[in-house]
């Protein structure tokens, strides 16, 4: 089983590898233009993380499970047929990205920010949303597509090109160009339009084991076996994203180091985001063939199996980050304040990494299943105690700022062991009625 992992996982991994490193160059790349640029930054960066969740963890998890389920239960027609419902899916959610976000950024900056810099850094949003959402959508729809067909390999190269490129661009543009934020922006927009064509090439020439349908005329039951997974997908990243920047419009009355000092430990916290999905996009796959065969127990045991190999692997640096923080922090900034502040976020962050990286594994492998409600509790107990508690915490301690770090903290460990209860025989079997995974022919 686990070799069955790995040959899937491996592909995935390498991606998620080189999606970290771009992600550690992109808060370098915002550290290195200033305080003001890193604080700009932070306030976007919850909705930066949704557009990638949302378009290739969730939507693209229910794409990946609906096509994987459809191959398991032997319906090639209706795998070929999902194919042009998630590329619409895809352009009418980036669109739902590219328009309102692109305005409402610069208001959001200014709030909580100050005018100076909304006004500074307003063609950002333009440029990470405006001109990058569509083709985001688009490319992270197509490989879900190519993974539901267990293809992958194929992703990885493509993706794995496409990160390392951006990581290269990014400072090219923002630095070098001198183009500030808006060069990052305009990075990503430019390398997720040839990614999504080069992507398109591989789907419309079988590589994903199928032809597409183009042809076909829309379904609504099709529409349902990718939202029913995708939706609740979505609303989870919403909620971890909602999350974050609720937590940062706390820490804004602190003033703008603070806002800066957590959108660094932000972006390690959801780096165990692509870390899990390394493992977690072959579990979605595997446990969705597992289910459209009826094979419940062999689901759950895979599962489990991927989900104990996500923290073994997070264990070490979560680890690392908790006991040597200041290393972590002193690489993003230079400023004394906000490096401080980032240290002491990370020194609590990092115990609770290893059990959210489990937690968001299971996720994954939820995806695969149908299996959503467990993932979704432990989503809402997430916001609740990390805005909640954290609040409570700052108004009866006089741990201030503090309280806040320490409430994350506790939020993600709590939603690991909420959705690892929620992987077992009750909740995953045949018998329970969540979702209907039923294919066109009635069958499981």
């Amino acid at each position: 089983m686990i070799a069955r992992i790995l040959a899937l996982a491996a592909p995935s991994a390498a991606v998620s590898a080189a999606q970290v490193l771009t992600q550690f160059a992109e808060t370098l790349v915002a550290a290195r233009l200033g305080t003001d640029a890193l604080a700009a930054w932070s306030i976007a960066l919850p909705f930066v993380l949704l557009l990638q969740q949302t378009s290739a963890g969730a939507m693209g998890g229910g794409v990946s499970s609906a096509i994987a389920r459809a191959l398991g239960a032997n319906d090639h027609d209706q795998a070929c047929a999902l194919v042009k419902h998630a590329l619409w899916i895809a352009f009418i959610a980036g669109l739902l990205f590219a328009i309102p976000l692109s305005f409402l950024l610069p208001w959001l900056f200014s709030r909580l920010a100050g005018d100076e810099i909304a006004h500074t850094h307003r063609f950002y949003p333009l440029a990470a949303f405006g001109l990058a959402a569509v083709p985001a959508w688009l490319v992270n729809t197509l490989s879900a597509v190519l993974r539901g067909g267990g293809q992958h390999r194929i992703v990885g190269r493509l993706m794995v090109i496409a990160w390392l490129v951006l990581c290269l661009l990014m400072p090219l543009c923002a630095l070098v160009l001198e183009l500030g934020l808006a060069g990052i922006g305009l990075a990503q927009a430019l390398v997720f339009s040839v990614a999504a064509w080069l992507m398109w090439q591989k789907v419309r020439s079988g590589q994903a084991g199928f032809l597409p349908d183009l042809s076909i005329a829309t379904q609504t039951a099709l529409f349902k076996k990718i939202l029913s997974v995708g939706l609740m997908a979505c609303a989870l990243a919403l909620i971890a994203n909602l999350t974050t920047f609720l937590v940062n419009a706390r820490l804004a009355a602190y003033g703008t180091a603070h806002v800066a000092a957590y959108g660094i430990a932000a972006r390690v916290e959801f780096l165990m985001v692509p870390v899990s999905f390394g493992v977690g996009a072959a579990l979605t796959a595997l446990v969705g063939h597992a289910v459209g065969a009826g094979q419940w127990p062999e689901a759950r045991r895979i599962a489990w199996t991927g989900a104990g190999m996500a923290f073994l692997v997070t264990l070490p640096f979560g680890l690392w980050v908790a006991l040597a923080p200041e290393l972590l922090a002193s690489f993003f900034t230079k400023d004394p304040e906000v490096r401080e502040q980032a240290a002491h976020a990370l020194s609590y962050l990092g115990w609770a990494l290893p059990a959210f990286a489990l937690g968001m594994t299971l996720y994954f492998a939820s995806q695969g299943a149908g299996r959503m409600h467990g993932p979704m509790l432990a989503g809402f107990f997430r916001i609740a105690i990390a805005v909640g508690l954290g609040a409570f915490l700052a108004v009866q301690s006089e741990l201030a700022a503090s309280a806040y770090y320490v409430s994350v903290a506790c939020a993600i460990t709590v939603y690991g062991l909420i959705v690892a209860l929620s992987v077992r025989p009750g909740v995953w079997s045949q018998a329970n009625a969540l979702g209907s995974l039923t294919n066109s022919s009635g069958r499981r």
